[in-house]
């Protein structure tokens, strides 16, 4: 096996061949107009060989302009929205929000409430010492309706069928004794 040259390798100018290896000509342009008309349509770079600058005019972590700023959707495909500084993780729950705001005015409902928590488990210490959390539930709307405590839920079909959420569902109707009504 013959030693290899130590690196930064010096090639003198004019030289074509390196041992086997073909020595590139750097006078070519490091993307042709068909190449360079393609990346800019699609943000694909071009195929390259592994002789090329280790520069690359286009790095792999760098995003093509036109996918910056695009957000991943919503899981469940919601819009969050904002209303005099209320959020809200839908434009149907804000909507359901003035809803029933429009009952309390009217005298239908009282004491209309956003985002409670209920606690379904206590915070307890474990064998070894260690804490294990409270479990909560965090109701979108509760009020009251003719001295009964009304809890609302703005679900799409998709939500009500997640098992975390039947399982605090039916937790709140073992524990505090109310049924969740989903919207």
């Amino acid at each position: 096996m013959t030693k290899r040259a130590p690196w930064p390798m010096v090639v003198p100018t004019g030289t074509t061949t390196v041992g086997t290896a073909r020595v590139r000509d750097d006078s070519r342009p490091a993307m042709t107009t068909a190449q360079r008309r393609i990346y800019e349509l699609t943000g694909n770079p071009p195929q390259t060989s592994a002789l090329d600058d280790v520069e690359d005019p286009f790095p792999a972590h760098r995003q093509h302009p036109a996918t910056l700023g695009a957000k991943k959707p919503a899981k469940y495909r919601n819009t969050k929205c904002e209303h005099e500084g209320i959020k809200f993780d839908s434009q149907r729950e804000r909507s359901h929000w003035f809803h029933l705001i429009q009952q309390q005015a009217a005298g239908e409902i009282s004491d209309l409430r956003l985002q409670v928590a209920f606690v379904l488990t206590e915070r307890k210490q474990r064998d070894d010492g260690t804490w294990e959390r409270a479990s909560k539930y965090v109701a979108d709307f509760t009020y009251v309706r003719d001295g009964k405590l009304v809890v609302e839920d703005v679900k799409s079909e998709a939500t009500r069928k997640n098992r975390a959420y039947i399982q605090k569902r039916k937790q709140m109707l073992d524990k505090h004794g109310i049924t969740v009504k989903e919207i």
